[in-house]
């Protein structure tokens, strides 16, 4: 049958992820450092994908396809929830900071202790999430403040994001990670600019849905590198 599906411009395509991320279906998979159309019938056409992509790699093609097979669909996210993640570059796995003294003298130590980090790739269930003190910062954040990683990230499990890039509302997706998880504290870090009160508001929605009454926090970094009072 001839029906509107997905197409991705192998060329436009960086190989971000943000695009397997967003669909829901599971039809594309990153091969080779690149998106892929895996199987026409698991593509509903609606795409969920394109607003996600930052090159303009997707688009709509009308063509021969396979119908959708919501069936087989809902297998594959069964099949997947059993046994994890297939794209290596989104697959969830905790890190191990280096101790003190394992670098050379003037290398400071990551202090990063989970992938993926943002908040789009990073899947709502993980080990890493069990007991743990949660960073939510804007993608500036770590830029503007040089002691990030010893201040912020230290001790925490890390999400990142952009509400004004991303043009996304991530107070669903924060919910769902406090919800399910047994989560101690939040910690919120955002820059001063006016666009990054959209990830401070998506935070504290996502608290208030949860059903959980968390310690919390939110700290503000001037443009200036400082920490605003």
């Amino acid at each position: 049958m001839k029906r509107q599906i997905i197409h991705i411009d192998q060329e436009k395509c960086n190989g971000c992820g943000a695009c397997a991320a967003a669909c829901h279906e599971g039809a594309i998979a990153m091969i080779g450092g690149k998106a892929t159309l895996m199987r026409d019938d698991y593509c509903d056409g609606m795409g969920d994908c394109l607003p996600h992509c930052p090159t303009g790699a997707i688009t709509f093609e009308q063509r021969e396809a396979a119908p959708y097979n919501e069936a087989a669909v809902q297998a594959a996210k069964q099949h997947k929830a059993a046994h994890g993640h297939t794209c290596p570059g989104s697959m969830a796995r905790a890190l191990h900071p280096a101790a003190a003294g394992e670098s050379a003298p003037t290398t400071a130590p990551s202090q990063l202790r989970q992938w993926p980090v943002q908040i789009k790739l990073v899947p709502v269930n993980a080990p890493y999430f069990d007991g743990a003190r949660l960073l939510i910062a804007a993608d500036c954040t770590a830029y503007a403040y040089a002691a990030f990683h010893e201040r912020f990230i230290r001790g925490h499990i890390t999400l990142v994001g952009c509400p004004k890039l991303d043009a996304v509302d991530y107070s669903e997706k924060l919910t769902e990670i406090i919800r399910c998880n047994d989560i101690k504290e939040v910690t919120v870090v955002r820059m001063e600019v006016p666009c990054c009160g959209g990830l401070e508001n998506a935070a504290k929605k996502a608290l208030q849905a949860s059903g959980k009454f968390l310690p919390w926090q939110v700290v503000t970094i001037g443009t200036d590198g400082r920490i605003l009072e």
